[in-house]
């Protein structure tokens, strides 16, 4: 499968790696100091307690806040909601971050996740609209491309996020979602199934136990003839991913249990 997950990671300053790295990580290098009435939120933010960290966010009496820690608040807040999937509320403070003229890599990766809440929420061209200003701004990172063929591909428009994909391997030769992404469509559509085939394979290697990645490769064994790989790498993305309708699709077909 296309994963859409990722799109929300930030723009980081180190060299890219060949490890996956976690979506909506936060910048903290815009103040100078972290206020201290966010600090257990930020805390709880960064040990992927997103619940929690909402709850201490919340209960922040504002009115106490200076202006650049209300910036900072409104940041957080964005995050968690984004990370929570409750993606009117994230809408509404990511805006808020965006609403300022500053060019900073907080502000892009702000419009990066506005990017990925409005795929999510249907509204690609606004999507498309916020990704574009990105790339005007001189902003060219694997993230970028990333959510820019994740939007092209929502919209099948395939041969178009092939080509958006392509371009963040030219900048990271080792991107683990543009080419699972990749490897997907080409043998999801028939473009060119063993390349496809070629591309999932690698990722698989890179990373065994994703059950999106297990999936694009059970997928692109079975788009190539092969049903008996297929219905064994889909087996095992089951095991990780029991509700993830797409995989269990997926299954039905290769199984031959599809109603």
């Amino acid at each position: 499968m296309v994963d859409g997950k990722d799109l929300g990671q930030a723009f980081e300053k180190k060299e890219p790696s060949k490890e996956p790295k976690d979506e909506f990580i936060a910048f903290s290098d815009s103040l100078g100091r972290i206020s201290p009435s966010l600090s257990e939120g930020i805390r709880l933010y960064n040990k992927k307690q997103w619940e929690k960290a909402l709850e201490e966010f919340i209960a922040v009496r504002i009115a106490k806040l200076s202006a650049e820690e209300i910036a900072e608040y409104h940041y957080y807040l964005g995050l968690c909601y984004t990370k929570l999937r409750r993606y009117d509320e994230a809408q509404l403070y990511l805006e808020q971050v965006t609403s300022s003229p500053a060019n900073t890599l907080r502000f892009q990766q702000c419009r990066l996740l506005l990017a990925f809440v409005y795929i999510n929420t249907s509204r690609h061209r606004q999507a498309e609209l916020e990704l574009r200003q990105l790339q005007n701004n001189g902003v060219e990172s694997p993230q970028l491309y990333n959510a820019m063929a994740y939007a092209a591909w929502v919209q099948n428009r395939h041969q178009v996020s092939i080509e958006l994909y392509e371009k963040t391997l030219k900048i990271d030769a080792d991107n683990i979602t543009a080419m699972n992404s990749i490897g997907f469509i080409l043998a999801d559509t028939g473009i060119d199934i063993l390349r496809g085939l070629h591309f999932c394979k690698k990722v698989v290697e890179i990373n065994p136990q994703n059950a999106a990645y297990l999936d694009s490769l059970g997928w692109a064994y079975y788009k190539s003839g092969d049903s008996e790989r297929a219905r064994i790498c889909l087996s095992r993305a089951l095991e990780i991913a029991p509700d993830e309708k797409e995989i269990l699709r997926h299954f039905k077909i290769v199984t031959g249990d599809e109603t």
